[in-house]
């Protein structure tokens, strides 16, 4: 049996960002990333993308009824905003002089 290869995604983003939705029907709202799904390229946003589901009573919840939740988005309809200039941005790397990575604003290379 083969082992199913897991492509590695690149996302720059990380827990506690905050981000601008570009594409999908929450497009222009900002939140904060509460987590980041690697395996799947996703993160979940705060207030963002909240779907609604059916539930059966159960002893964790007993009333039943319905539960609102903030569905995963794509990392590719979010983007990074600046904590510094506080505009839309990419993300870039530096390596400083003590060997650290660390991720800048392409606008204001500003360190994120």
């Amino acid at each position: 049996m083969k082992k199913k290869k897991i492509k590695k995604i690149k996302i720059g983003i990380k827990k506690g960002d905050e981000v601008l939705v570009i594409a999908g029907k929450d497009k222009g709202k900002k939140g904060k990333v509460e987590k980041v799904i690697l395996k799947k390229g996703k993160v979940v946003v705060a207030g963002i993308n909240i779907l609604k589901k059916h539930v059966k009573p159960s002893p964790k919840n007993p009333a039943g009824g319905i539960i609102e939740f903030a569905a995963p988005l794509d990392v590719s309809n979010v983007i990074l905003l600046c904590p510094r200039c506080h505009k839309p941005t990419r993300i870039g790397y530096k390596i400083t002089k003590d060997g650290e990575k660390i991720r800048i604003c392409q606008k204001c290379q500003g360190g994120i």
